[in-house]
């Protein structure tokens, strides 16, 4: 090959890359991510499948809530960070005020007050606050000095504290405590002293017991299970003896795609909701758990280089908070199902039945993605 040839093969690749990167600028939309996502959404339905009970109508209106949730994500990644940082306030109280409507006229399932009917649409506003307190405290922390202050702390907590109680009070412990880990998660990225860290850690340790006495006795009744299932093994500890017994069952390769026996008999509860990495777990066994973890991994990884990315406070903190909120997500329902964890009704994110979780998910990401593509590029 000439000298030429070799020049013009070489420009020519460079010319065919950076066609590619216009063509994901254009959209707004990063491929790695996006691929990463497919494929966890693609594996999710083929499990739910399984956990159906080889229900095709079950995994029919998964897809269809995951086709809204990519769709919401496609174009939420379209508006730009500055818009978004505009429309955060307002965000924030319509989140608030769909909060207490739940409060007075929530419709009620399974024991809780936490759903609101409109329409055809029937959803769950907590999951909007997921989204929408990390914006408002990044939002408030945008102008200020950083690490913040004291005063902008308190102002922080303030923020976290209202919508948190409120969904505590449907009763929604796992939810509050995803929402108020995110908040945390801004006040930790934004240079949170540790002085005030090891205060605030002190005043959540006195305050434990208050929370003792002031959860519901089913909640109650969860912890107590957790530090010991066996002493109720065919009430309040079946749940989780039966996730571990099915997790452990899989050994290295699982018992076959649709062979497991504690889900496919009808033992192991919820086990297209909540319990559903435990249908993977016997089916799949540990090789299916460590590609799950793997593609968990992997997309919190890229979602915090994109983070990294970011060129002002607000998407820093919004972009970051994304990313290990999702990883939170991941843990506490891994850890629940195995046993490490207390049982607080989280989902396994993207992969659990849900519409509500699955586009409020998908519609972080989208943020994500516009923090990142809409960034200007600086001169070097």
């Amino acid at each position: 090959m000439s000298l030429h040839d070799s020049a013009v093969l070489h420009y020519g690749r460079g010319s065919s890359m950076k066609r590619r990167r216009t063509l994901w600028s254009r959209i707004h939309l990063d491929p790695w991510l996006l691929a990463l996502l497919l494929l966890l959404l693609a594996g999710g339905l083929v499990v739910m499948y399984s956990a159906s009970g080889q229900q095709m109508s079950v995994v029919y209106a998964q897809a269809s809530r995951l086709g809204v949730a990519l769709a919401g994500m496609a174009i939420v990644a379209q508006l730009s960070p500055a818009m978004m940082y505009r429309w955060t306030p307002l965000a924030y109280a319509i989140g608030l005020a769909m909060l207490v409507a739940v409060e007075i006229m929530g419709d009620i399932g399974m024991g809780a007050q936490r759903w609101l009917e409109i329409g055809f649409i029937r959803f769950q506003p907590s999951e909007i606050m997921k989204l929408a307190l990390p914006m408002m405290l990044a939002t408030y922390l945008h102008r200020r000095s950083l690490p913040p202050r004291v005063r902008d702390v308190l102002a922080c907590g303030v923020l976290m504290a209202v919508p948190v109680v409120l969904i505590a009070k449907q009763p929604d412990l796992g939810t509050s405590l995803l929402v108020a880990s995110a908040g945390l998660i801004v006040l930790l990225m934004a240079g949170l002293s540790w002085r005030l860290i090891g205060c605030l850690a002190g005043l959540a340790a006195a305050a434990l017991p208050l929370l003792w006495f002031n959860m519901h006795d089913y909640q109650r009744q969860r912890v107590l299970t957790f530090l010991n299932p066996e002493s109720d093994p065919l009430g309040a500890g079946w749940n989780i003896i039966q996730s571990t017994t099915a997790i452990g069952s899989g050994g290295v390769f699982g018992k076959g795609w649709t062979q497991g026996t504690q889900s496919q008999l009808e033992f192991l509860p919820e086990r297209h909701t909540d319990f559903i990495v435990a249908v993977l777990g016997e089916e799949f066994g540990l090789a299916g758990m460590l590609t799950l973890l793997t593609v968990y991994l992997l997309i919190v990884g890229r979602s915090l280089l994109l983070a990294n990315g970011a060129q002002d406070t607000y998407g820093r903190l919004v972009a970051g908070s994304i990313a290990l909120t999702f990883f939170i997500y991941v843990f506490v329902n891994i850890g629940m199902v195995s046993g490490i964890l207390p049982i607080v009704g989280v989902p396994l994110p993207l992969v659990s039945f849900g519409g509500t979780s699955s586009v409020t998910l998908m519609v972080g990401f989208g943020i994500l993605m516009s923090i990142h593509s809409h960034r200007r590029l600086l001169p070097r």
